[in-house]
């Protein structure tokens, strides 16, 4: 059997997507900047996929723009949004993605801003009263901090982020790549500024995302070139992989509840079955359903011998998984995240990550070999 627990880091394409995706290519070569039939007709399938973002997400689809994924939609909205703005602080958490952590940091050493860090707790609630505090003490700031993290599930409250950051004026940006098709957000009522999306986390295609920009502000592209994106975003449009992202994330919105219900029952299943299977064995990040991203579940096991060889042997058993975000996998650089919050680094831990495929018979093959290998190694 192999079993694919590792949907945090890409998911399987649906078939459905594939599809479509599949008649654009036989079908529509045009370049959607051309003006001829043949450009047109590409042009006429961008705009229709932008509209069909849009209208989900309950924003208008001048505010979206697409791009190469998740990296650049956070990086354009971070650099652009400061620099643009003319903004000199900026506040994020320890537990972001690299491409927000590494984009600041990179801001701060040039000079561009000061950076602050906002505590957060050992499950990686992030505490919102400090937050406050360091936007009262400083001028205008820019606040990112993601709507769920990639490596632990713990998920922030935005509604309430977005209310803290009007009082006070901020500039509000949000990595919602994890939760993006797995929740419904609705734009109308969420007080953000960005909002970024990658079309692989969500059974769409890899190389595709878009940048959700409030029609509140205005900033430059990152990306100069073309006149692409309404001179937002220079580059030859990704025809295919915007209509592979348009269909992935209306598949997702159709089904969203249903995929709820059934990846939420694996993963309480398997917090269960390892609990009762596995002696020692302790969760990072929330794991309640309100608080938590349901499709992830972050695992720390007992001390053993050779416990820098526990994907490795998942991985000879069949089992794909990760020791943390994919973006630092075949690095031994430990997890980030799970130091800003505590965790025991001589336990090795796993993040196994779920989706609309996975089954309770792959939930109880994998227990059984971590059964196994911690029995063996203890």
């Amino acid at each position: 059997m192999r079993v694919y627990l590792d949907n945090a880091a890409t998911t399987p394409l649906d078939a459905e997507v594939l599809k479509q995706m599949y008649a654009v290519m036989e079908n529509t070569y045009g370049n959607p900047s051309s003006i001829h039939g043949h450009g047109r007709e590409a042009r006429t399938l961008i705009e229709r996929s932008r509209k069909t973002i849009a209208n989900l997400l309950h924003c208008s689809p001048a505010e979206i723009f697409f791009t190469s994924g998740g990296t650049e939609a956070d990086n354009t909205a971070i650099r652009c949004g400061i620099i643009d703005k003319q903004i000199k602080h900026a506040i994020t958490s320890r537990l972001e993605h690299h491409a927000v952590i590494h984009t600041l940091e990179a801001m701060q050493k040039n000079g561009i801003i000061k950076l602050s860090f906002v505590d957060t707790d050992s499950r990686g609630n992030i505490d919102l009263q400090q937050l406050e505090t360091l936007l009262q003490d400083n001028e205008r700031s820019f606040v990112s901090l993601m709507h769920a993290n990639n490596e632990i599930g713990t998920l922030t409250d935005i509604a309430r982020v977005g209310d803290i950051c009007e009082q006070y004026n901020a500039v509000f940006h949000c990595d919602t790549v994890q939760t993006m098709g797995h929740y419904a957000h609705d734009l109308s009522k969420l007080k953000l500024h960005f909002m970024v999306c990658a079309a692989h986390k969500l059974h769409g295609p890899k190389g595709v995302g878009f940048l959700h920009v409030n029609h509140k502000i205005k900033i430059k592209p990152m990306i100069y070139g073309g006149s692409q994106e309404r001179n937002m975003r220079g580059g030859t449009e990704n025809l295919y992989g915007i209509v592979g992202l348009a269909k992935a994330l209306e598949i997702a919105y159709a089904e969203m509840g249903q995929h709820q219900d059934h990846i939420q029952g694996l993963k309480t299943y398997m917090i269960n079955q390892l609990t009762e299977n596995v002696p020692g064995i302790s969760f990072n990040g929330e794991t309640d359903p309100a608080k938590s991203l349901y499709t992830v579940l972050n695992v720390s096991f007992p001390e053993m011998e050779m416990a820098d060889m526990l994907l490795f042997n998942l991985d000879i058993a069949g089992i794909s998984a990760s020791g943390g975000s994919a973006c630092s996998s075949g690095t031994d650089i430990g997890s980030h995240v799970l130091g800003a919050i505590g965790a025991n680094p001589s336990r090795p831990s796993v993040r196994f990550s779920f989706s609309k495929y996975n089954t309770k018979e792959e939930i109880d093959f994998t227990v059984a070999k971590l059964r196994e290998l911690c029995l063996v190694n203890a």
